[in-house]
């Protein structure tokens, strides 16, 4: 089994995942289990290690097969739009990509279900999900 270096170094050490929720904060996202659940999970797990040290930059990074994963301010807003005003039970994500979204998700609701059409993307993000102990996704 691969070993999981959540910490990471250099350009994915916690110092820039760091800058990257003070960066959220300056765009206006405030809602603290959001900030808390994106400080949670180790971005540069869901990029291709060449581009590892641009993954806590403020930008979309390409996860192969023509999709990318989005950058944190959208992830961020979107799920402080969805979050607002109310606790969520489940949630649908539809096209779990490299799994990153679920995993910000599965940090603030009690059950995720995702659905991927692209195989390999699908079994990417389930094993990398699973390595994490994420364990409340059901994959559709």
């Amino acid at each position: 089994m691969t070993v999981l270096h959540t910490e990471g170094i250099g350009m994915t050490s916690r110092r820039t995942h760091e800058r990257m929720i003070r960066r959220l904060q300056e765009q206006g996202i405030q809602n603290p289990d959001i900030l808390d659940a994106m400080h949670n999970v180790p971005r540069h797990l869901f990029v291709d290690d060449a581009l590892a040290s641009r993954s806590y930059e403020d930008t979309a990074l390409p996860i192969g097969h023509g999709q990318t994963i989005s950058q944190p301010y959208i992830v961020a807003k979107m799920t402080e739009l969805l979050m607002t005003g109310r606790h969520l039970k489940k949630v649908l994500e539809i096209g779990t990509g490299c799994g990153y979204q679920t995993a910000v998700l599965a940090q603030l609701v009690e059950h995720v279900y995702s659905v991927e059409r692209i195989e390999p993307l699908y079994q990417q993000a389930k094993g990398l999900l699973t390595q994490l102990d994420i364990n409340n996704i059901s994959y559709l």
